[in-house]
């Protein structure tokens, strides 16, 4: 085989790798111009956006505002050791009355800090 042979068939796969990537980009093309259509169809059968007298507003006695309080403890049930174990139902929620006490507790300087933190814990 001559060196013309080779070239001639160098040059057919060129063609056919050309002619492949074009029709896959025609392909992905269409595609994504598919998807865009739909797109617009679905966005036409949606109930329209809301006009600007249809947003909520503020109540006529102005924001609401945060409520803080202390919360009590609900304590466990006693069980005596030959009892029963305790169901999930039969368990309350946690911090279901509102505290006597409503001041925050604070961090006192010199007592222990978080977990894990490196302090020297209560001294």
């Amino acid at each position: 085989m001559s060196t013309a042979t080779y070239e001639l068939l160098a040059v057919s796969q060129q063609v056919w790798n050309l002619t492949a990537a074009f029709i896959g980009g025609l392909i992905v093309a269409g595609a994504l111009i598919w998807a865009v259509r739909v797109g617009m169809r679905v966005m036409d059968q949606e109930s329209p956006r809301p006009t600007p007298e249809q947003q909520p507003k503020l109540p006529e006695s102005g924001a609401v505002r945060e409520m803080r309080e202390m919360r009590e403890p609900d304590e466990m049930p006693k069980v005596a050791r030959s009892g029963s174990r305790l169901m999930p139902y039969e368990i309350h929620h946690s911090g279901s009355r509102t505290g006597k006490d409503q001041q925050r507790k604070r961090w006192l300087p010199g007592s222990s800090g978080a977990f894990g933190s490196g302090g020297p814990g209560h001294v």
